[in-house]
């Protein structure tokens, strides 16, 4: 359903998503990273534990929340990667930072 596009030489960037360390280029945002790199959901709802996932990639849905670098609810579609960024998946309610 996500199909990279060829890239020119771009700069890349080492971030982990759930543990794993993956290279992305250093223009993606968290939520391309993470379809890119096969991650179809990056949280699961409050009530029925759902997979959600990335959806209107714009910052409208709000369904893109993921943990980064320990801070909660974060709009993973407007949020640029950085080198060494952790991205952890959200499970259930989502919780103050």
């Amino acid at each position: 359903m996500f199909e990279l596009l060829p890239l020119k030489a771009a700069a890349t960037c080492s971030i982990e998503i759930d543990g794993r360390t993956v290279q992305v280029p250093d223009s993606f945002t968290v939520a391309a990273a993470l379809l890119a790199n096969g991650w179809d959901a990056c949280r699961t709802s409050a009530i029925s534990a759902a997979p959600r996932g990335p959806f209107c990639m714009m910052g409208v849905c709000f369904e893109c929340l993921v943990e980064v670098d320990g801070v909660p609810n974060v709009q993973g579609c407007m949020t640029p990667v950085r080198e060494g960024m952790q991205v952890r998946a959200m499970q259930g309610k989502a919780r103050l930072a």
